[in-house]
């Protein structure tokens, strides 16, 4: 299985499809995943598969190791476009995520101003109010809606504990209009999972709803992609350009901003 566990607690520079030129931090171990999503499609592979046993870096940890990689990037190149906030599973896990995000605006600000932070998140961590106030402290906080169906989050992005889509609506409707949506389109059929039918989420049964919750939401922007690199479980395959197409209009249709990565 050709699946990515990224080192800790820093990473790339990498050349993201959405963002540019990104340094990475990765607040989860070195050697697995921590997360509180199991999806289906994640290029960390599955949970179970690829059990974390090192412990979460220390602020100090990446807090030294940042402020090393920006040194290096700022005598040798190439400058960041952004400081990401990714790697092994959910960052705002980290029980000190809203201290790092003030050391990590500190650093970005005496070495290149001009970055931008970005956090991706799946937004299961939004209720915590400490949460939502470091996220909004950066400049784009990328939070995860796949869909509003309780019946597919359960199937693809299986949480692993309580889940309330609507909750998280209203949660991500209170961090508007800095909020940026990322959402995953798909199709294909599982192969080796207790999975019923198609799991296409590009049909109207699951983009009238997710249009009617982003509308309600009112990001800054929307972010849809489709599966990029080989996924743990078989059988899924990416939505087509033309479909895709087809949802960023109905986003731009509202007024918001939409961007697509195939």
């Amino acid at each position: 299985m050709s699946t990515i566990i990224y080192p800790s607690p820093i990473f790339g520079p990498v050349h993201s499809r959405r963002l540019g030129v990104s340094l990475g931090i990765n607040l989860l171990p070195a050697d697995g995943k921590w997360c509180s999503f199991d999806c289906i499609y994640c290029e960390c592979g599955l949970n179970a598969e690829r059990r974390a046993k090192a412990p979460l870096p220390t602020r100090e940890e990446v807090s030294k190791a940042l402020e090393h990689q920006l040194l290096k990037m700022q005598a040798e190149g190439p400058k960041p476009d952004v400081l990401t906030f990714a790697g092994n599973g959910e960052p705002t896990l980290h029980p000190l995520f809203s201290e790092i995000v003030d050391d990590v605006i500190a650093l970005r600000d005496k070495y290149f101003p001009e970055a931008k932070i970005s956090v991706l998140s799946n937004s299961t961590q939004i209720h915590r109010k400490a949460v939502r106030e470091a996220l909004l402290k950066t400049d784009n906080p990328i939070m995860k809606l796949d869909t509003v169906s309780v019946d597919y989050i359960r199937q693809v992005d299986c949480p692993q504990g309580n889940y309330d889509v609507e909750a998280i609506v209203e949660h991500l409707k209170v961090m508007a209009p800095k909020v940026i949506i990322q959402t995953m389109f798909m199709q294909g059929k599982p192969l080796g999972l207790p999975i019923t039918g198609d799991l296409d989420n590009t049909g109207e049964a699951y983009v009238g709803p997710w249009l009617a919750a982003i509308k309600h939401i009112g990001p800054r922007q929307v972010m849809i992609y489709t599966i990029d690199r080989e996924t743990p479980v078989k059988g899924l395959e990416k939505a087509c350009p033309e479909t895709l197409d087809g949802i960023a209009e109905k986003v731009r249709q509202m007024g918001i901003p939409c961007s697509v990565s195939y």
